[in-house]
């Protein structure tokens, strides 16, 4: 690594440290922008990078959401019990210990099961491909919700509360800031890695023509439920962090909300730049900015707003913000595999 990335990373890991002292009044939102930079990478992995574009991760992001909850509580109390309690009131209390091995158990937990649920998802539906896959995908999203709705041992459409936090955390939304930081850096390390290696180069080549990558032999289906169960599993972990973000999660519109998350994993990819590096985590903090502007100045006409937003990004970035600079800089970059290929 040249000495400038590494002055750049360096900056940025101690720029996410001091976050929260910088800016103390405004930790609930920077933890969701570390946690929307996971959504976008994770997207981009399969959508971008392989060329598959699921609206279905939103599953993943939910089921990660309740097996960290269910772990939390069940480790104390009987889960049953505590969602009939609508949240438990002062009859279920937890103390530090018992918090912290619930998040120290809850989210492995969270990240496993939603990559098993990656395995027999994948296994079953990345046979198809375009439309037919992205259709399918949306209908999981939509399934899986209905389900949720329906389970009353994880408090049915009457949503679930997760674990509250103990009096003994001064402040518990730094607790949530730095696990978020985590498992971003964790995520873009991880895709940086995998993107140098043959993995990287196997994906790409099923974005470029699935059908020639069969025909020079790879296994198309076993690389394509690899990268979803990878991308599913930081879905999972950032699933427990959300959901004990927002205190509450209501099966419909926290857990598998494919009509807010489940869009905007994909949107925050496109506005950077689906297929990159930098895209995902550039298109994040500039939707995040957006977003909260949008609910600060424009309160009642926020979602109007965000929609307009959304069509805007469509119609005039479709190749992002990176790819806009890459034409705009083209010296910079290097020239691009397409404009070789129209040259020869």
């Amino acid at each position: 690594m040249n000495p400038q990335k590494m002055f750049l990373y360096g900056a940025i890991v101690l720029a996410g440290l001091a976050g929260p002292f910088i800016f103390p009044n405004n930790q609930v939102q920077m933890t969701e922008l570390w946690l929307f930079i996971v959504f976008a990478l994770t997207w981009d992995l399969v959508g971008g990078q392989m060329g598959y574009n699921s609206f279905g991760n939103v599953v993943f992001f939910g089921i990660g959401m309740y097996a960290c909850a269910v772990v939390q509580i069940g480790l104390v109390y009987d889960v049953g019990e505590y969602t009939a309690a609508k949240g438990g009131g002062t009859a279920f209390i937890f103390d530090l210990a018992q918090y912290i091995w619930g998040f120290a158990i809850g989210l492995p937990v969270a990240a496993m099961l939603a990559a098993l649920a990656a395995c027999v998802l994948g296994s079953l539906v990345l046979g198809m491909r375009g439309h037919y896959f992205a259709i399918c995908t949306l209908g999981l999203g939509i399934a899986a919700g209905e389900i949720a709705a329906g389970w009353d041992w994880i408090g049915a459409g009457s949503g679930m509360t997760p674990a509250p936090p103990p009096h003994d955390i001064d402040n518990v939304n730094r607790l949530f800031y730095y696990m978020a930081f985590a498992l971003a850096v964790a995520t873009f390390a991880t895709i940086a890695w995998l993107l140098r290696t043959r993995f990287g180069l196997a994906i790409n080549a099923i974005r470029d023509d699935e059908d020639k990558a069969e025909a020079m032999g790879m296994f198309t289906t076993r690389i394509k439920v690899t990268a979803w169960v990878i991308a599913a599993t930081f879905l999972g972990a950032a699933g427990g962090i959300y959901g004990n973000l927002k205190r509450f999660i209501d099966p419909l519109d926290t857990a598998f909300s494919g009509a807010t998350i489940g869009v905007w994993m994909v949107l925050m990819a496109i506005l950077g730049g689906k297929g990159t590096l930098w895209g995902p985590v550039i298109g994040a903090i500039v939707f995040q900015v957006t977003k909260e502007l949008f609910w600060t100045y424009l309160l009642g006409w926020q979602r109007v707003a965000l929609g307009v937003l959304i069509v805007v990004i469509v119609v005039f970035f479709p190749e992002g913000i990176v790819g806009r600079v890459r034409q705009m800089f083209p010296e910079r970059f290097g020239p691009r595999a397409d404009a070789r290929e129209g040259a020869e």
